[in-house]
């Protein structure tokens, strides 16, 4: 898959979430993506899935700001970005580095990196 492909399908994967469209994301996921995330248990295929699903049932909002793709021409892409999370009146933005690999136009790996302090600190401050 051409390098613009593969920072396309993570784009959408994004985009989609952060409009709350749910099944749209869902269908850019592997059955057996690997979803890691700094200081939690990795959750695998079915279990992302419901994590996903129940975000706008407990009323959890997401967005993303992009900063920076890269394609690193292996199916890996590096996504730079500012993730909100909301839940009522509380909310936090934190810096997260994201790698993703892509392979026949889904995510098969996709691994957040932030600082935990960060997220809660933000929930705090409000």
């Amino acid at each position: 898959m051409p390098h613009t492909e593969n920072i396309h399908v993570v784009k959408a994967l994004f985009a989609a979430l952060t409009d709350g469209d749910v099944p749209t994301a869902q269908t850019l996921l592997a059955d057996d993506v690997a979803w890691l995330n700094t200081g939690l248990p990795t959750v695998r295929g079915k279990g992302v899935r419901r994590i996903l699903a129940a975000l706008p049932k407990v009323r959890m909002e997401f967005s993303a700001k992009d900063y920076d793709f890269t394609d690193n021409g292996d199916g890996t892409v590096r996504f730079d970005r500012k993730d909100t999370l909301a839940w009522g009146p509380v909310s936090s933005t934190f810096f997260v580095s994201g790698t993703f690999t892509v392979r026949d136009g889904k995510v098969t790996r996709w691994d957040d990196r932030y600082r935990m302090g960060e997220v809660l600190g933000g929930f705090l401050r409000r």
